[in-house]
């Protein structure tokens, strides 16, 4: 069984003028412990079938099942705990809280969780150290580089031990030399962590680094074939 099962998913966005339908009709699996990278032009799908697995939107039809979990059948508190466990999350823009340190945004999303101060604070210090931070710890946002910061990011995106790891185009506001050292972290978060990783991204070299592309065209997959077939 896959780690992710999505059966014929189709998402639609009402409007009083046109609805959209980002996703049509799509089955899609992943398998635990591998990396795959949704491409595809602006509009053909890749956030919304993001979200869709970050339980942020629901399916107009179809399921969306992850570690045996139907998501799509929870209900919004379900989904909101369910969410806190489970899944991680890495956005392009960081998305830090300015005022807070390295530490202490890295330890937001354990707040939601019954764990002791000392708990939380083992948890910091482990995933800050998974990605090469332990010595920017007290550092705010405005002290580190755009590297850094996606780096408290993705540390803030497994420090709850998440499920699944989701990015959406983490490297899209990183200089070339930053974006490989963040591709490598995500490669090792795969490789030495055993994390189930699916990332959007328009970059093809970016894509190399993954186990898998996925091409979506107007809500369909075109392709799945392994990235360096």
């Amino acid at each position: 069984m896959s780690l992710i099962e999505l059966r014929s998913v189709t998402k639609t966005f009402r409007s009083t003028s046109e609805d959209v339908t980002p996703i049509q009709e799509l089955d899609f699996d992943v398998e635990q412990g591998t990396f795959v990278v949704l491409m595809g032009p602006s509009g053909s799908g890749k956030t919304t079938l993001l979200h869709l697995l970050a339980g942020i939107d629901r399916p107009t039809q179809g399921t969306v099942r992850i570690a045996g979990e139907e998501i799509s059948a929870l209900s919004p508190s379900q989904l909101a705990r369910w969410r806190t466990r489970a899944v991680g999350y890495v956005f392009q823009q960081y998305n830090l809280i300015p005022v807070l340190t390295a530490f202490e945004n890295v330890e937001v999303p354990l707040l939601l969780l019954r764990l002791s101060r000392q708990e939380r604070e083992r948890k910091i210090a482990t995933a800050l150290a998974a990605v090469g931070l332990t010595d920017r710890a007290h550092h705010l946002p405005r002290q580190l580089s755009g590297g850094q910061q996606q780096r408290v990011a993705i540390a803030r995106a497994i420090v709850a031990d998440p499920v699944v790891v989701l990015a959406d185009e983490p490297t899209g506001n990183l200089d070339r030399q930053a974006a490989t050292r963040t591709m490598e972290l995500l490669r090792r978060l795969v490789d030495e962590f055993g994390k189930t990783l699916v990332m959007v991204t328009h970059d093809p070299v970016t894509a190399r680094s993954a186990d898998r592309i996925v091409h979506l065209d107007k809500g369909r997959i075109t392709t799945g074939a392994p990235s360096h077939a």
